[in-house]
């Protein structure tokens, strides 16, 4: 759903978030029993569809998984906790209509597996864990200069060593470019996909200890 009457950009699904979700169901990342963490996530799409794919792979699980029903799958593994661990984020003018999106379009088997929660970038850092990530996600959430040092500050703050950064964008401005030079102060950065026909860039970031990762 989306409402940009009410909440403005927040309550758009982007392209950047259409082209990063596609790339990750085409296996851009195993996000399979990952802590995953979405910035900025306005509708909530790549929230939801970390938490689907993170999922691991049923009939290497389970005997006879591909004779169950898909729900029956999922109430059998869920108690071992072998999906992905999505928290999906945004500041609280948003967080109302982000949970209602999450709610509507997850299983209620997986409502556990995906929690809404407040982060304003570098104001909120003390409810997160620091390194705490395994998978960073973030689409078209590079757009407005003055919250760059915040975001920086933020992935900074949690993101480990093995902590991998993916954000998509479409590059409208040279200020877009002067966030890359930012990130690439503080971590690796290397273009992993661009979607010509969205005019959208993948970017991953790890920092620079983990250069030879990508």
């Amino acid at each position: 759903r989306q409402d940009w009457q009410r909440l403005g950009v927040a309550a758009v699904v982007w392209d950047a978030a259409v082209v990063l979700s596609a790339y990750l169901e085409m296996g851009g990342i195993d996000l399979r029993d990952r802590s995953v963490i979405e910035l900025g996530a306005g509708t909530g799409l790549l929230g939801i569809v970390a938490t689907l794919l993170g999922l691991l792979d049923l009939k290497h699980c389970i005997p006879n998984a591909l004779f169950m029903t898909s729900t029956t799958c999922l109430r059998y593994i869920l108690p071992y906790h072998l999906g992905a661990r999505v928290t999906i984020t945004d500041r609280e003018a948003a967080l109302e209509f982000l949970e209602s999106n999450v709610r509507a379009n997850l299983p209620s088997e997986l409502h556990s597996r995906a929690v809404v929660k407040e982060l304003t970038w570098g104001k909120d850092l003390a409810n997160f864990p620091p390194g705490a990530f395994d998978v960073v996600l973030g689409a078209d959430i590079i757009y407005l200069e003055e919250t760059f040092t915040e975001l920086l500050q933020t992935l900074e703050h949690l993101c480990s060593e093995q902590t991998v950064i993916l954000l998509s964008c479409r590059i409208r401005y040279e200020r877009d470019n002067n966030f890359l030079k930012m990130l690439r102060g503080h971590f690796s950065v290397y273009e992993v996909h661009y979607d010509s026909s969205k005019d959208v860039h993948i970017y991953k970031a790890q920092r620079h200890s983990h250069k030879d990762d990508f």
